[in-house]
Parts: structure tokens; sequence; C-alpha cells
């Protein structure tokens, strides 16, 4: 071990980030107040859909999926790192830290093959629309449904079990505002060189799979958009993705920046902020999203509101 202390650590500190004891106050609101707008905005879109009929069709069945994957996503992380924003105590347990992360990384994956479903159903209503109700039953979906939660399921476990064979000695700092995956391969005492490979790969798997079946459903959606005659249904066609499509490139774009690079390129302090993206801002963005640029959500939004006056 090289000459390193042999006591494993029971516990991690996680060391967020630094902040005068004048803007503890400050962040910690900040971070309160963005994790409540989050979790209502998701609960209130969930609510929506499952209370107006015009939205029981697969694109909102997905949506509704969308939203309850993102309130757990948040809550995994989020309370954590708003009691530590004002706590002198920022220790976790290690088994703690494993519960968070074996979860994170369920969630995350989740949602990247959640994402590609959504593609995939949007290339099937414009590509492929006289066959659409045959092929997105509601049976289909569900399947796939529980298809994405089994393959973020199977990920995280099979990720957390490298992980969790690794020793941690005299190093009890984690320099992240939660349990990540590349901290943790950082200040392992043993050889993390097999968890790395196995992270590095799965990653590669789960964001590359899903994005290429993302860009190959929107490339097809693109030429058949195209030849619709009126520019009417081209926009109207085009809007039904725009919302999808942004929330895409978002999530997309910075997890893959976080995860699909070994350890060795590793920087705490790009990852710390980027993660800040994906783990608070970009959950708190979707709903409004898909809500300020969906019709259909606007209007229902306002019926639900107006029945129950």
């Amino acid at each position: 071990m090289g000459g390193k202390n042999e006591t494993k650590v029971m516990y991690f500190i996680l060391l967020g980030f630094p902040t005068t004891a004048e803007l503890q106050l400050l962040l910690f609101s900040t971070l309160l107040l963005v994790y409540l707008l989050t979790v209502l905005e998701n609960l209130l879109i969930i609510l929506i859909i499952r209370n107006n009929r015009s939205l029981q069709n697969p694109m909102y069945f997905f949506l509704g999926n969308l939203s309850f994957l993102e309130v757990w996503y948040v809550t995994v992380i989020e309370p954590k790192m708003i009691v530590d924003a004002l706590s002198h105590d920022k220790r976790i347990s290690l088994q703690g830290c494993m519960t968070q992360l074996y979860f994170f990384v369920t969630f995350v994956c989740t949602e990247y093959i959640l994402l590609a479903v959504m593609a995939y159903n949007r290339f099937v209503a414009i590509c492929k629309p006289l066959r659409y109700p045959l092929i997105m039953s509601h049976r289909f979906c569900a399947q796939l449904i529980a298809g994405c939660w089994m393959c973020g399921l199977i990920t995280s476990s099979i990720k957390l079990s490298f992980i969790a064979r690794l020793s941690y000695c005299d190093v009890d700092k984690i320099n992240h505002y939660f349990c990540d995956i590349s901290p943790l391969l950082n200040i392992s005492c043993s050889d993390s060189s097999l968890a790395e490979l196995a992270d590095f790969i799965l990653a590669l798997m789960v964001i590359m799979v899903p994005l290429c079946a993302v860009v190959a459903s929107y490339i097809c959606i693109m030429f058949t958009v195209l030849k619709i005659p009126s520019s009417q249904g081209r926009q109207k066609a085009f809007s039904t993705c725009s919302s999808h499509l942004t929330v895409v490139i978002l999530f997309y774009s910075t997890t893959l920046f976080t995860y699909a690079h070994p350890k060795l390129m590793y920087t705490y302090r790009a990852n710390k902020l980027v993660s800040v993206l994906y783990t608070v801002v970009v959950p708190l963005l979707n709903p409004l999203i898909y809500c300020l640029r969906n019709k259909e959500v606007r209007l229902a939004m306002r019926k639900t509101f107006t029945c129950r006056r």
C-alpha cells in the first residue's frame, strides 16, 4: 500500500463548495428553493397528465415517467447537499455513500435510455403515423419503461460491485458534494484500474448507444419532415420534437463531459461545476421546457386549474 495507514475509513467527508459564513445562508436558501421548485414542477406535470384525457397518449406517458424519475433523481442528491450547506458536519457513512451512489447511477442510466425511448416514440409518430397506434400500444410502452428501469438497475449494480471492492485507507475526504464514481476512484488506496475500466466501458455503452438511437431517430424525422409540402405542417412536426431535443442536448452534453472520460482526465473544479448543471439546473429547467414549449401541456394546465377553481 506504499506505507499508507491500513485503517479503513467508516465515513467520508464531502467537501462540497467552500463558502464564507456570510454566503452559507444564501447557498442554503437557493438550494432549498431550487429543490422545492423542481419537485413541485415535476409533480405538477404528473398531476396534469393523469387528470387530462387529451394527454393520455404515449408521448405524455413517457413524459410523466420522466418527471417521476427526476423527482427521485434530485432527492438522492439535493437534500444532503442542502443540509451540508449550513452544517459543519459534512460526514456521510460508507454505507450511506454507496447507497447514494447506487441510486444516483440507477436514475442517471435510466434517464439516458428513457430519453432515447422518447426519441423513438417521436420517430414512430412522425415517420410511421398510420402504424403508430399499433406499434406504440399501452403494453409496449409499459414494457419500454420497465426495460429502462431494468437497464438502469443492472448497470448500477455492476458498477457498484466494482466500486465496493475498493479500499479506502487514510483518505476520508471527497472533493465533491455527493458520492460520485470519479472522486471515489481517486481517493481509493487499492488498485482501481479494473473498476475504472468497467466504469468507462459501461458509461460509454449507456451514453453512446442511447445517443446513437436519438441521433438516428432525429435524422429520420428530419428527412420525413422536409418532405411535408406545407410550411405549417413542417413547423408543427418540428415543434412536437423541440422540447425533447432541448432536454436531450442539455442532459447528454453535461453528463457526457463528466462520465465519458477516464480517471486521469478528472478535474475536481470542472466536474463539480458541470455536476451542478445536471443534478440541479437541468432537472429544474426540464419541466419548464416541456410546459413553455408545449401548447397541449399549457392548455391542460389551464384546464386543470380552471376546473379546480
